[in-house]
């Protein structure tokens, strides 16, 4: 049985329709999921969780509402009859080699993405870096969020404040602290279906600034998801033939390969947010930010010196200097999320001796036991 409330989101049927009939990865939207003529689909990237009831019929955006559920594959389409397809796959455009041509694709693409949502309604999850400002960029008059744990001022929110006042922006700071913690990671576990300690760590600070702007008002958070799997953002694709944490051997191939976690990823995101109280908007996430990323050489990617190359130049005169090339750290470690989440564990009798102590806290947490 379907879900009550709309069968397909992201996209219309006629979009997704022609984009089955013609095998096109990329039909110009920023990612779908749900039910067209009776088959269920799943974009490319996985943009759009849905999940399938492994002891039924049943599907769902919202695996809480299933007994045992299963997501999708990305860029799968499963037929009425129950057959499962890949109907799309990561596609390999050619590379730009004209390095001035390829920024200024990526260039367009980013400004128009930013630039469509509706401000009315919209905050945006704010860290400082280039990701979150060019989002920010798009939406002038939106407030900014950036959340951090109290009584320290983190990276994430050091960061935000310069980023902010450099580009005229309120912001508002979302602190929280250990009760804080302890209360999300069960809310946080429950929405998403994922107790291990990473995805727990990063869910957290989207969780409590999504919640903040909701209590605020808002219905929409607008982040920066994508950047960095799309542009080159990791260190282990810089030399990946010497990095154990990548199979591929060249960093276009090491950063396709990382493109492919985001379907696992993005699940997480989406299902936190939206358990918060707000709908995800992630515009470097559109189709037309991932055709101009797919398309470039290895050097707009990542060298020994910079990451995310050709994301920078295209935000040249969008946000300040400064901005545009300040490195950051992962959100977790940013908002000090993991540092505190493991003081917690260790506080609760979980010692680091212990085998995954942290996971092994989150457990106890969610079963109550702490």
């Amino acid at each position: 049985m379907p879900p009550d409330g709309p069968t397909l989101r992201g996209a219309d049927a006629a979009t997704v329709r022609g984009a089955i009939e013609s095998g096109d990865p990329l039909p110009g939207t920023a990612g779908f999921a749900g039910a067209v003529d009776g088959r269920l689909v799943r974009d490319v990237l996985g943009r759009e969780p849905l999940y399938l009831d492994a002891a039924g019929e049943d599907w769902s955006f919202d695996p809480t509402e299933l007994s045992d559920p299963e997501l999708l594959d990305a860029g799968a389409v499963r037929e009425q009859e129950g057959d499962r397809r890949e109907a799309w796959s990561l596609p390999s455009p050619p590379v730009e080699q004209d390095h001035d041509a390829a920024v200024d694709a990526v260039r367009d693409a980013v400004l128009t993405s930013v630039r469509e949502p509706d401000a009315d309604g919209l905050a945006v999850a704010f860290s400082g870096g280039v990701d979150s400002a060019v989002v920010a960029a798009g939406v002038p008059e939106a407030p900014c969020y950036v959340a951090g744990f109290a009584g320290a001022e983190s990276h994430d929110e050091a960061a935000a404040r310069e980023a902010a006042a450099a580009m005229d922006r309120e912001l508002r700071v979302v602190s929280f602290d250990h009760d804080d913690i302890v209360r999300a990671v069960p809310e946080i576990a429950r929405a998403t279906g994922r107790t291990n300690a990473m995805d727990v760590q990063i869910a957290l600070p989207l969780y409590f600034v999504a919640e903040q702007a909701a209590a605020d008002g808002f219905d929409r958070l607008a982040v920066g998801q994508g950047a960095d799997e799309l542009f080159g953002g990791y260190r282990k694709v810089i030399a990946p033939a010497d990095d154990h944490r990548v199979d591929a051997d060249t960093v276009r191939g090491a950063t396709r390969e990382v493109i492919r976690t985001l379907p696992n990823q993005l699940p997480r995101d989406v299902l936190t947010l939206r358990a918060a109280g707000v709908e995800p908007v992630a515009p470097l996430l559109h189709d037309r930010v991932v055709d101009a990323a797919l398309r470039l050489p290895a050097d707009l990617l990542a060298t020994d010196d910079e990451r995310k190359i050709a994301l920078r130049r295209a935000a040249e005169d969008v946000v300040p200097e400064p901005v545009r090339t300040a490195e950051k750290k992962a959100v977790q470690y940013g908002t000090y999320a993991a540092r505190e989440l493991d003081r917690l564990a260790r506080q609760a009798g979980y010692k680091r001796r212990m085998d995954d102590h942290v996971g092994q806290y989150v457990a106890a947490l969610v079963a109550g036991e702490v």
